[in-house]
């Protein structure tokens, strides 16, 4: 049986917690203790989570475990510097080290990431560059895994990871079981983009929005830079310009991601062979919608319809 201890803090996410269900299911579906999970906190007792919940957790202990997980929240300030010292000793007493969210902070801080790969919430992702420039930090994962240190994006990233640990522990056949019982994804993979490309692009002006309609519309067509400025009625070196002052995006990545974004969705809600999704959203052909897929999700096309839960 491998012990699972989730480190709490006042201000704790809620969220984070969300994690433990993947080992309180695995136990579940195997009819067998896999999975020991243990709060534990600096003092014991009590802790008010982010939401004003309350979690009861056993006072840190030198005994250890399997696994040790941080999970973001508000984090304490300054950092009490007996619960830095215990995430700074743990390597010598669990065998693996996680953080969810912006529980990457408190690692940063205890000194376990210098020169190492990490994510953490996209929002926070520049300022964890900013405080801590000794790590590498990759906004857009889902999560990473850098020897015994693993780090996860926000929100729901925590269950993707803990899915991927316990793949790990015990194999792919009970991950998928338990994400199908948990009715999530078996599994978005680490180099999965955290968040759309379609939110980014947000045009305040009629005329870009217009652009952007066009495109949504008319995918299978040949949407280059001269025909699309034609729709702005602008040349396309102010189109170009002016889109890319609005969307953050050149033309070509916008039609590139609208692409994508849209086949995913066919993909997901028809049974549409891979060529006819690759023809009616404008790729020249599967092998080309396939290296985009890869680009933008870190999956083939096939892959993540055989994900649907």
């Amino acid at each position: 049986m491998r012990r699972i201890s989730f480190l709490l803090y006042p201000g704790y996410s809620v969220m984070a917690l969300a994690a433990t269900s993947v080992f309180e299911t695995a136990n579940q579906v195997k009819r067998a203790m896999l999975y020991d999970v243990e709060f534990i906190s600096l003092n014991g007792g009590p802790v008010n989570t982010s939401s004003g919940m309350s979690v009861h957790s056993g006072s840190l202990h030198q005994h250890g475990g399997d696994t040790l997980i941080v999970g973001g929240g508000e984090h304490p300030h300054p950092t009490p510097s007996q619960l830095i010292e215990f995430i700074r000793d743990a390597p010598e007493r669990y065998r693996r080290i996680v953080a969810i969210c912006t529980g990457t902070f408190l690692l940063a801080e205890a000194g376990l990431l210098n020169g190492r790969q990490v994510t953490t919430h996209w929002h926070s992702a520049a300022e964890l560059g900013r405080q801590y420039p000794q790590i590498k930090v990759d906004a857009d994962k889902i999560f990473v895994k850098d020897g015994a240190f693993w780090t996860s994006a926000g929100m729901t990233a925590g269950i993707d990871l803990s899915l991927q640990l316990l793949e790990d522990d015990h194999g792919v056949e009970l991950a998928k079981n338990v994400a199908r019982k948990l009715v999530v994804y078996h599994r978005r993979t680490g180099g999965q983009s955290q968040y759309s490309n379609l939110l980014e692009m947000s045009p305040e002006s009629d005329r870009m929005q217009k652009v952007i309609s066009y495109i949504r519309e008319n995918l299978p067509k040949d949407l280059n830079v001269e025909m699309l400025a034609a729709v702005a009625h602008l040349s396309p070196r102010q189109f170009s310009r002016s889109f890319y002052q609005e969307t953050g995006q050149t033309p070509a990545k916008a039609v590139q991601s609208i692409r994508v974004e849209t086949a995913r969705s066919i993909l997901e809600q028809s049974q549409h062979s891979i060529e006819e999704v690759a023809r009616q959203t404008g790729f020249s052909d599967r092998n080309h919608m396939r290296r985009a897929f890869l680009r933008t999700f870190g999956l083939p096309p096939q892959a993540l319809r055989s994900q649907k839960p």
